[in-house]
């Protein structure tokens, strides 16, 4: 397996083991295999039987197995039994998939360690990590942006990991309490929070421009956790596979997604499955107020907001107004015309957006690849908390309340069962659950003492040379090997 940058005409090859630790492809491209795989009716028969008699662990071995052809299986197998374990996730499905209402399901992705669905990769991400530093003798210092929770989750799974430290930025006073204090209370010495004066799209920014500097980077070990690493989003894949299976009796039988989404790459590995020959019929965008995505699906117009014109909204993890996952579908949508796409995310981009609506590959974002979107509004999603709660005794968290919102709006028109894919738990966002409930969400047992934890944070301006100073003398201090 192939692997080449969505930025390079000439295709140049990678392999798996050398852009899992790099992210970001050196011409500041996003990686994806050359060629998908492709599933046929054994393979989908043989997943079937591998879930319900060896569980979720061997079923992600199957998967991933797929993608990488660089480490040998019996490792792989290793690998993901030490990633997708119970009581590390609270259930021993790792991700259940229960009925909401009619045609809707809720697939739980939020049972791991810090109660959201970035634990599904992270967790991986973490074995995946150390496996290979360890093969090759080295350390690795990753940089990471989150506007919510892949910084906790990407810290929980890297804590305390020989040859690794993680230097998280967050965007300053923008996170909820509890997810302060899931990053900011860890006090393990290879852990680096850093609050920056700015938003999401800033802290993502100076990732990418710090990954740019390929002599940086390479001096310094920089590597990513962020969706830009492509392992992410091969693990992503892997829970589209398994909701497929529990909601389905048969191969033929087809289902849909409502994802909740901000800087694609959840729902953009619901792409990938879907190419791979996954019976996905509709792959539903659902944004909150910062709707850049579902304007692009309504008119082809991708128009990049400014630091300022971003709203910080109830569903902050979703505050985000330049997907980088979106650049790997575009890549897809375009045929794969690397030169094209460098003019759109490389140049571009950078002045405000672009426009497809008359390019004749637009009408291919639903016809051929299935996507739909809808948006979502602080009064939606109280609302639909509120409801979900009242009627059916679930309780949800904003994130995944846009996404029943928008399943909703789609609900008629789609025949297939629609799989609202869950953010996190709802104790992450206690003011909006009040708000929507009267009551404060029930805090489980596992994070009964997060709140106590003194604060280990720094706090940087929004300036990438301030955060490389940080990177170099934190680097230099540490005691970690």
């Amino acid at each position: 397996m192939d692997y080449i940058s969505t930025r390079d005409s000439s295709r140049t090859p990678a392999r798996f083991s050398d852009i899992l630790l790099g992210g970001l492809a050196p011409d500041g491209g996003l990686y994806l295999p050359a060629e998908y795989p492709q599933l046929d009716d054994a393979a989908l028969t043989k997943w079937r039987e591998v879930l319900a008699t060896e569980g979720y662990a061997a079923l992600a071995a199957e998967v991933i197995s797929l993608f990488v052809d660089d480490i040998p299986v019996a490792d792989i197998k290793a690998i993901t039994a030490r990633a997708y374990t119970f009581p590390k996730f609270s259930s021993e499905e790792i991700v259940p998939v229960t009925k909401l209402e009619g045609n809707i399901f809720l697939g739980h992705l939020s049972e791991g360690p810090t109660a959201a669905f970035k634990d599904m990769a992270m967790q991986l991400l973490g074995e995946l990590f150390e496996y290979e530093l360890r093969r090759r003798d080295e350390t690795i210092n990753i940089l990471g942006a989150t506007s919510g929770d892949t910084g906790s989750s990407a810290e929980y799974a890297m804590r305390g990991r020989e040859g690794i430290r993680v230097f998280m930025l967050t965007p300053a006073g923008r996170m909820t309490p509890f997810q302060q204090a899931q990053m900011f209370g860890l006090d393990d010495p290879n852990i680096f929070n850093i609050a920056l004066d700015g938003v999401f799209d800033d802290c993502q920014d100076v990732v990418k421009t710090v990954s740019a500097d390929a002599d940086f980077k390479r001096e310094q070990r920089i590597g990513a956790v962020n969706s830009i690493n492509w392992a992410r989003l091969m693990a992503q894949v892997v829970y589209y596979v398994s909701s497929w299976i529990r909601t389905t009796e048969s191969n033929d039988q087809k289902v849909s997604f409502s994802v909740p989404t901000g800087n694609f790459g959840d729902i953009c590995a619901g792409h990938i499955a879907r190419q791979m020959g996954l019976p996905i019929d509709r792959l539903i965008v659902a944004t909150n107020e910062n709707d850049v995505l579902d304007e692009f699906f309504r008119t082809g117009e991708y128009r990049v907001r400014s630091s300022a014109d971003t709203y910080e909204t109830s569903s902050p993890s979703m505050d985000i107004s330049r997907a980088s996952n979106f650049e790997r579908f575009i890549f897809d949508l375009l045929g794969r015309d690397a030169a094209r796409v460098n003019d759109l995310f490389g140049t571009q981009v950078r002045q405000g957006g672009f426009d497809l609506s008359q390019d004749p590959q637009f009408p291919q974002a639903a016809a051929e690849y299935g996507f739909a979107s809808g948006r979502s509004t602080h009064a939606d999603r109280v609302a639909t908390i509120a409801d979900v709660n009242k009627r059916h005794g679930v309780l949800i968290d904003p994130h995944t309340a846009d996404g029943v919102h928008v399943a909703r709006q789609w609900a008629a028109e789609i025949s297939t069962p629609i799989i609202v894919l869950e953010t996190a738990l709802p104790v992450k966002f206690a003011d909006t659950i009040v708000e929507a409930i009267g009551s404060e969400p029930e805090l489980p047992e596992r994070f009964a003492k997060i709140m106590d934890a003194p604060f280990k944070v720094s706090e940087l301006p929004n300036d990438t040379e301030a955060v490389k100073q940080f990177i170099v003398e934190s680097i230099a201090n540490s005691t970690v090997k």
